[in-house]
Formats: C-alpha cells, structure tokens, sequence
C-alpha cells in the first residue's frame, strides 16, 4: 500500500501508517515543519506546502491513500479559522483526488463550518462512499471533523 500524509508533522501518524504498510509498503509525509521523531525506512518525508510539492507528489504516486490532518494556525476568530480550514481540505482533496488510484481513499480533516456541505459535495463527486468522522478523542469545544471518501472514481 502506497500511502500520503498531508501535514505530517509532529510524526506520528506517519509512524503508524509505516508500521502499518509494511516493509512492501511506503508513506511520504508531507509538512511545513520537519518530522522530529524517528520513522522507519519506508516512509520519505519532504519539508514544504503540498502545493508547492505537488510535482513531487505526483512523481511519486499514484496512491492508495491520502490522509490529511493539515489544519490553519489559528487566530481565534471563527470564521476565519473555518475558511482558512476549507482552503487547506480543499488543497488535498484536489491532491487525493490527483494522485489517487481508482478503488482508493481518502481523509481530511476540516474545521466544520458553514463550508462544510461544499466539502462534503467535493468529496461525493469523486468517491463511491463518505462518511463524516468525528474522533472519540476530539475535545468537545473542538470542531474537527474528518470526512472520508472511499472508493475513488476510475
């Protein structure tokens, strides 16, 4: 299994999804800020914006999975924050939905918001099923959600 990892940093969800794929398996982790834990030899990190990365990224698909835990810094203001996060689901959505083999998936988190049925709509279109997602470990003042897209359109 070939797996992406938007927003990378700290690291360890990319340590999990390594262990997971296996030897015969690879992960690239993709984030601004540099991975500071030890990762096992078949996940590849690159330090930038995944749009600036995308040639890289798609020179090293196509995937079988693309996860996404890219989220804004904050300012506190709501709004603000909520759009700023539909920008970056929306970013890799487009990527997931670029680099993605057919049959494949996809996660990203998002702020909920008044976006969130554009989202869900962006996702629809391009994969068989979605679900929403919201963590048993997410605070409850907290409004991260997941949506998940499985089984990506040919």
């Amino acid at each position: 299994m070939r797996v992406l990892d938007l927003g990378a940093a700290p690291g360890s969800w990319s340590l999990y999804l390594g262990r997971a794929v296996g030897r015969s398996g690879s992960v690239l982790a993709i984030d601004l800020q540099p991975i500071g834990i030890a990762l096992p030899p078949n996940v590849r990190t690159l330090c930038g914006s995944a749009d600036d990365l995308r040639e890289a990224i798609r020179a090293e698909g196509p995937f079988d999975l693309v996860v996404s835990d890219m989220a804004p810094s904050t300012m506190g203001d709501r709004a603000t924050d909520q759009a700023r996060s539909f920008d970056l689901f929306s970013l890799a959505a487009g990527i997931a939905i670029d680099v993605g083999r057919a049959g494949s998936s996809f996660a990203g988190k998002l702020f909920h918001g008044p976006s969130f049925e554009e989202a869900r709509e962006m996702v629809r279109a391009a994969y068989g099923t979605v679900r929403v997602i919201r963590p048993k470990a997410t605070r409850s003042e907290s409004y991260e959600i997941f949506l998940a897209g499985l089984d990506r359109r040919a």
